[in-house]
Protein backbone atom coordinates (compact mmCIF):
# COMPACT_ATOMS: atom_id res chain seq x y z
CA UNK A 1 0.00 0.00 0.00
CA UNK A 2 1.24 3.48 -0.87
CA UNK A 3 2.47 5.35 2.24
CA UNK A 4 0.47 8.46 1.32
CA UNK A 5 -2.80 6.54 1.65
CA UNK A 6 -2.05 4.70 4.88
CA UNK A 7 -4.09 5.27 7.98
CA UNK A 8 -2.26 5.63 11.27
CA UNK A 9 -3.33 2.11 12.25
CA UNK A 10 -2.07 0.63 8.98
CA UNK A 11 1.21 2.53 9.27
CA UNK A 12 1.82 1.28 12.82
CA UNK A 13 1.11 -2.33 11.85
CA UNK A 14 3.24 -2.22 8.68
CA UNK A 15 6.16 -0.72 10.66
CA UNK A 16 5.80 -2.96 13.70
CA UNK A 17 9.17 -4.62 13.10
CA UNK A 18 10.89 -1.23 13.21
CA UNK A 19 9.53 -0.53 16.68
CA UNK A 20 11.72 -1.25 19.68
CA UNK A 21 10.66 -4.45 21.47
CA UNK A 22 8.16 -5.24 18.73
CA UNK A 23 5.52 -7.25 20.56
CA UNK A 24 2.39 -5.35 19.62
CA UNK A 25 2.16 -3.62 23.00
CA UNK A 26 3.59 -0.31 21.81
CA UNK A 27 1.13 -0.46 18.92
CA UNK A 28 -1.74 -0.88 21.37
CA UNK A 29 -0.46 2.02 23.45
CA UNK A 30 -0.23 4.36 20.45
CA UNK A 31 -3.73 3.33 19.44
CA UNK A 32 -4.95 4.36 22.90
CA UNK A 33 -3.36 7.79 22.46
CA UNK A 34 -4.94 8.06 19.01
CA UNK A 35 -8.40 7.35 20.44
CA UNK A 36 -8.02 9.90 23.26
CA UNK A 37 -6.79 12.49 20.75
CA UNK A 38 -9.96 12.13 18.70
CA UNK A 39 -12.12 12.59 21.79
CA UNK A 40 -10.21 15.69 22.90
CA UNK A 41 -10.25 17.12 19.37
CA UNK A 42 -14.03 16.72 19.25
CA UNK A 43 -14.33 18.65 22.52
CA UNK A 44 -11.90 21.37 21.43
CA UNK A 45 -13.98 21.90 18.31
CA UNK A 46 -17.02 22.64 20.48
CA UNK A 47 -15.28 25.56 22.19
CA UNK A 48 -17.67 28.50 22.18
CA UNK A 49 -20.73 26.27 21.83
CA UNK A 50 -20.64 24.58 25.23
CA UNK A 51 -19.27 25.59 28.62
CA UNK A 52 -15.64 24.52 28.23
CA UNK A 53 -14.05 27.96 28.12
CA UNK A 54 -12.11 29.52 30.93
CA UNK A 55 -10.70 28.55 34.27
CA UNK A 56 -11.90 25.64 36.39
CA UNK A 57 -11.02 27.58 39.53
CA UNK A 58 -8.32 25.05 40.51
CA UNK A 59 -4.52 25.39 40.66
CA UNK A 60 -2.25 22.56 39.48
CA UNK A 61 1.06 21.46 41.00
CA UNK A 62 2.87 23.99 38.81
CA UNK A 63 1.02 26.81 40.53
CA UNK A 64 -0.86 27.46 37.29
CA UNK A 65 -4.59 27.99 36.95
CA UNK A 66 -6.23 24.94 35.41
CA UNK A 67 -8.49 25.48 32.44
CA UNK A 68 -11.64 23.39 32.07
CA UNK A 69 -10.21 21.70 29.00
CA UNK A 70 -6.99 20.88 30.90
CA UNK A 71 -9.03 18.73 33.25
CA UNK A 72 -11.10 17.15 30.47
CA UNK A 73 -8.02 16.26 28.39
CA UNK A 74 -6.20 14.90 31.44
CA UNK A 75 -9.09 12.63 32.41
CA UNK A 76 -9.60 11.48 28.81
CA UNK A 77 -5.99 10.42 28.23
CA UNK A 78 -5.68 8.75 31.63
CA UNK A 79 -8.85 6.75 31.03
CA UNK A 80 -7.77 5.70 27.52
CA UNK A 81 -4.34 4.58 28.76
CA UNK A 82 -5.71 2.69 31.77
CA UNK A 83 -8.21 0.79 29.64
CA UNK A 84 -5.48 -0.54 27.32
CA UNK A 85 -3.87 -2.50 30.19
CA UNK A 86 -0.43 -1.70 28.74
CA UNK A 87 0.69 1.14 31.00
CA UNK A 88 1.85 0.65 34.59
CA UNK A 89 2.25 4.34 35.42
CA UNK A 90 1.44 7.86 34.24
CA UNK A 91 2.89 11.29 34.96
CA UNK A 92 0.75 14.25 33.96
CA UNK A 93 1.28 17.98 34.23
CA UNK A 94 -2.12 18.14 35.91
CA UNK A 95 -1.35 15.57 38.64
CA UNK A 96 0.75 16.31 41.74
CA UNK A 97 2.22 12.78 41.90
CA UNK A 98 2.68 9.94 39.44
CA UNK A 99 -0.24 7.56 38.97
CA UNK A 100 0.36 3.86 39.61
CA UNK A 101 -1.85 1.56 37.53
CA UNK A 102 -2.49 -1.97 38.78
CA UNK A 103 -3.85 -3.36 35.54
CA UNK A 104 -7.13 -5.08 34.81
CA UNK A 105 -5.84 -8.25 36.46
CA UNK A 106 -4.59 -7.08 39.86
CA UNK A 107 -2.70 -10.35 40.41
CA UNK A 108 -0.87 -10.29 37.09
CA UNK A 109 0.29 -6.84 36.06
CA UNK A 110 2.69 -7.35 33.16
CA UNK A 111 2.53 -3.79 31.85
CA UNK A 112 5.92 -2.62 30.58
CA UNK A 113 5.43 1.05 29.75
CA UNK A 114 5.13 4.39 31.53
CA UNK A 115 3.67 7.48 29.87
CA UNK A 116 4.45 11.10 30.69
CA UNK A 117 2.26 13.81 29.21
CA UNK A 118 1.10 17.38 29.03
CA UNK A 119 -2.57 16.71 28.24
CA UNK A 120 -3.28 20.17 26.84
CA UNK A 121 -0.33 22.38 26.02
CA UNK A 122 -1.17 26.06 25.53
CA UNK A 123 -4.68 25.63 26.93
CA UNK A 124 -5.10 29.35 27.66
CA UNK A 125 -5.22 29.80 23.86
CA UNK A 126 -8.56 27.96 23.71
CA UNK A 127 -10.46 31.07 24.78
CA UNK A 128 -9.16 32.95 21.73
CA UNK A 129 -9.47 30.08 19.23
CA UNK A 130 -5.73 29.50 18.76
CA UNK A 131 -4.08 26.08 18.28
CA UNK A 132 -3.35 23.90 21.31
CA UNK A 133 -1.89 20.41 21.63
CA UNK A 134 -1.05 17.30 23.63
CA UNK A 135 2.53 16.12 24.23
CA UNK A 136 3.44 12.56 25.23
CA UNK A 137 6.55 10.58 26.07
CA UNK A 138 6.82 6.78 26.42
CA UNK A 139 9.46 4.72 28.26
CA UNK A 140 9.89 1.10 29.18
CA UNK A 141 9.84 0.71 32.94
CA UNK A 142 13.15 -0.13 34.61
CA UNK A 143 11.74 -1.83 37.72
CA UNK A 144 10.77 -5.53 37.47
CA UNK A 145 7.58 -6.29 35.55
CA UNK A 146 4.82 -7.37 37.91
CA UNK A 147 5.89 -5.01 40.70
CA UNK A 148 4.40 -1.63 41.53
CA UNK A 149 5.77 1.22 39.45
CA UNK A 150 8.27 3.51 41.20
CA UNK A 151 9.39 7.09 40.68
CA UNK A 152 12.66 5.97 39.11
CA UNK A 153 10.66 4.45 36.24
CA UNK A 154 9.80 8.01 35.23
CA UNK A 155 13.13 9.68 36.04
CA UNK A 156 14.93 8.38 32.97
CA UNK A 157 16.96 10.57 30.59
CA UNK A 158 15.22 11.48 27.36
CA UNK A 159 17.62 9.36 25.29
CA UNK A 160 15.87 6.27 26.70
CA UNK A 161 12.44 7.16 25.28
CA UNK A 162 10.96 4.47 23.04
CA UNK A 163 8.38 6.82 21.51
CA UNK A 164 7.28 10.42 21.76
CA UNK A 165 4.98 12.76 19.95
CA UNK A 166 2.27 15.36 20.02
CA UNK A 167 -1.21 16.02 18.76
CA UNK A 168 -1.96 19.50 17.47
CA UNK A 169 -5.56 20.67 17.49
CA UNK A 170 -5.64 23.39 14.88
CA UNK A 171 -7.33 23.98 11.52
CA UNK A 172 -7.02 20.21 11.33
CA UNK A 173 -5.97 17.72 13.98
CA UNK A 174 -2.57 16.13 13.45
CA UNK A 175 -0.70 13.42 15.34
CA UNK A 176 3.08 13.56 14.94
CA UNK A 177 5.32 10.94 16.54
CA UNK A 178 8.58 9.06 16.44
CA UNK A 179 9.77 5.68 17.66
CA UNK A 180 13.38 6.50 16.85
CA UNK A 181 12.98 5.77 13.14
CA UNK A 182 12.16 9.23 11.83
CA UNK A 183 9.17 11.51 12.33
CA UNK A 184 5.79 11.06 10.65
CA UNK A 185 2.66 13.18 10.75
CA UNK A 186 -0.94 12.03 10.39
CA UNK A 187 -3.93 14.28 9.72
CA UNK A 188 -7.40 13.45 11.00
CA UNK A 189 -10.16 13.09 8.42
CA UNK A 190 -13.12 14.11 10.58
CA UNK A 191 -15.64 12.69 8.12
CA UNK A 192 -14.57 9.12 8.85
CA UNK A 193 -12.58 9.56 12.07
CA UNK A 194 -9.27 8.20 10.79
CA UNK A 195 -5.76 9.69 10.84
CA UNK A 196 -4.00 9.49 7.45
CA UNK A 197 -0.28 9.76 6.75
CA UNK A 198 0.01 13.29 5.40
CA UNK A 199 3.57 14.26 6.35
CA UNK A 200 5.93 11.28 5.92
CA UNK A 201 9.53 11.52 7.12
CA UNK A 202 9.37 15.08 8.46
CA UNK A 203 12.69 16.96 8.46
CA UNK A 204 13.81 20.44 9.42
CA UNK A 205 14.81 22.48 6.35
CA UNK A 206 18.56 23.08 6.10
CA UNK A 207 17.96 26.82 6.42
CA UNK A 208 15.61 28.53 8.83
CA UNK A 209 14.40 32.12 9.09
CA UNK A 210 11.99 32.00 12.05
CA UNK A 211 12.82 32.54 15.70
CA UNK A 212 10.25 31.87 18.41
CA UNK A 213 10.65 33.41 21.84
CA UNK A 214 8.52 35.43 24.24
CA UNK A 215 10.21 38.80 23.69
CA UNK A 216 8.06 40.29 26.44
CA UNK A 217 10.55 38.68 28.84
CA UNK A 218 13.59 40.02 26.96
CA UNK A 219 14.86 42.15 29.86
CA UNK A 220 14.93 39.04 32.08
CA UNK A 221 16.95 36.86 29.67
CA UNK A 222 20.67 36.02 29.97
CA UNK A 223 22.98 38.29 27.97
CA UNK A 224 23.83 35.48 25.53
CA UNK A 225 20.17 35.01 24.58
CA UNK A 226 19.68 38.78 24.23
CA UNK A 227 22.72 38.92 21.93
CA UNK A 228 21.37 36.07 19.79
CA UNK A 229 17.99 37.81 19.48
CA UNK A 230 19.81 40.98 18.33
CA UNK A 231 21.66 38.82 15.79
CA UNK A 232 18.31 37.51 14.49
CA UNK A 233 17.04 41.07 14.11
CA UNK A 234 20.13 42.53 12.43
CA UNK A 235 19.82 43.60 8.79
CA UNK A 236 22.65 41.54 7.32
CA UNK A 237 22.98 38.67 4.83
CA UNK A 238 19.66 36.75 4.96
CA UNK A 239 18.50 38.52 8.11
CA UNK A 240 16.50 39.87 9.84
CA UNK A 241 14.68 36.67 10.70
CA UNK A 242 10.95 36.61 11.31
CA UNK A 243 9.61 36.46 14.87
CA UNK A 244 6.72 34.02 15.31
CA UNK A 245 5.50 33.09 18.80
CA UNK A 246 2.15 31.47 19.60
CA UNK A 247 2.70 30.53 23.23
CA UNK A 248 2.01 26.84 22.68
CA UNK A 249 5.15 24.68 22.50
CA UNK A 250 3.42 22.20 20.19
CA UNK A 251 2.26 24.88 17.76
CA UNK A 252 5.55 26.78 17.72
CA UNK A 253 7.64 23.62 17.28
CA UNK A 254 5.34 22.23 14.58
CA UNK A 255 5.61 25.40 12.49
CA UNK A 256 9.38 25.65 12.94
CA UNK A 257 9.97 22.01 12.00
CA UNK A 258 8.00 22.45 8.76
CA UNK A 259 9.10 25.99 7.86
CA UNK A 260 12.56 26.06 9.45
CA UNK A 261 13.29 27.89 12.66
CA UNK A 262 14.42 27.90 16.27
CA UNK A 263 12.38 27.84 19.49
CA UNK A 264 13.75 29.34 22.71
CA UNK A 265 12.52 29.28 26.29
CA UNK A 266 15.62 30.22 28.31
CA UNK A 267 16.17 30.60 32.01
CA UNK A 268 15.50 34.11 33.25
CA UNK A 269 15.52 36.25 36.35
CA UNK A 270 11.85 35.26 36.73
CA UNK A 271 12.29 31.52 36.04
CA UNK A 272 15.86 30.69 37.04
CA UNK A 273 15.52 27.01 36.04
CA UNK A 274 13.47 27.76 32.93
CA UNK A 275 9.73 27.25 32.75
CA UNK A 276 9.12 24.21 30.56
CA UNK A 277 8.96 20.79 32.19
CA UNK A 278 11.84 18.50 31.30
CA UNK A 279 10.04 15.16 31.34
CA UNK A 280 6.85 15.79 29.40
CA UNK A 281 7.61 18.92 27.37
CA UNK A 282 11.35 19.23 26.67
CA UNK A 283 12.27 15.54 26.32
CA UNK A 284 9.56 14.43 23.86
CA UNK A 285 10.01 17.54 21.70
CA UNK A 286 13.80 17.06 21.84
CA UNK A 287 13.42 13.45 20.66
CA UNK A 288 11.29 14.63 17.73
CA UNK A 289 13.71 17.47 16.93
CA UNK A 290 16.71 15.15 16.70
CA UNK A 291 14.80 12.57 14.66
CA UNK A 292 13.84 15.38 12.27
CA UNK A 293 17.50 16.33 11.79
CA UNK A 294 17.56 19.19 14.29
CA UNK A 295 19.01 19.81 17.73
CA UNK A 296 17.63 20.36 21.23
CA UNK A 297 19.65 21.57 24.23
CA UNK A 298 19.40 23.55 27.45
CA UNK A 299 21.81 25.98 25.85
CA UNK A 300 24.86 23.93 26.76
CA UNK A 301 23.93 20.27 27.21
CA UNK A 302 21.95 17.99 24.91
CA UNK A 303 18.45 17.84 26.42
CA UNK A 304 18.14 14.07 25.94
CA UNK A 305 21.21 13.50 28.14
CA UNK A 306 19.95 15.47 31.15
CA UNK A 307 19.32 13.18 34.14
CA UNK A 308 16.04 14.23 35.75
CA UNK A 309 15.70 14.50 39.52
CA UNK A 310 11.97 15.15 39.94
CA UNK A 311 8.86 14.48 37.85
CA UNK A 312 7.92 18.15 37.46
CA UNK A 313 11.46 19.45 37.01
CA UNK A 314 11.87 22.53 34.83
CA UNK A 315 14.64 23.24 32.35
CA UNK A 316 15.75 25.89 29.84
CA UNK A 317 14.96 24.70 26.32
CA UNK A 318 16.19 25.52 22.84
CA UNK A 319 15.41 23.49 19.72
CA UNK A 320 15.46 23.97 15.99
CA UNK A 321 17.29 23.32 12.79
CA UNK A 322 20.99 22.58 13.15
CA UNK A 323 22.39 25.72 11.53
CA UNK A 324 20.43 28.08 13.78
CA UNK A 325 21.18 26.02 16.88
CA UNK A 326 24.90 26.05 16.12
CA UNK A 327 24.84 29.83 15.87
CA UNK A 328 22.94 30.07 19.17
CA UNK A 329 25.57 27.89 20.86
CA UNK A 330 28.29 30.26 19.68
CA UNK A 331 26.62 33.02 21.67
CA UNK A 332 25.98 30.74 24.66
CA UNK A 333 29.62 29.62 24.79
CA UNK A 334 30.87 33.20 24.92
CA UNK A 335 28.90 33.80 28.12
CA UNK A 336 30.80 30.99 29.81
Amino acid sequence: MNNEKKTLGEFIISNQKAFPYSSGELTTLLNGIRLAAKVVNHEVNKAGLVDIFGSSGDINVQGEEQQKLDIFANETFIKALKNRDIVCGIVSEEEDEYISIEGLDENNNNSKYVVLMDPLDGSSNIDVNVSVGTIFSIYRRITPIGTEVQQKDFLQPGKDQVAAGYIIYGTSAMMVFTTGKGVNGFTLNPAIGSFYLSHPNLKFPDKGKIYSVNEGNYSHFPKSVKDYIKYCQKIEEDRPYTLRYIGSLVSDFHRNMIKGGIYMYPSSTINKQGKLRLLYECNPIAFLAEQAGGQATDGHQRTLEVKPTSIHERAPFFCGNTEMMNKLHEFMSVEN
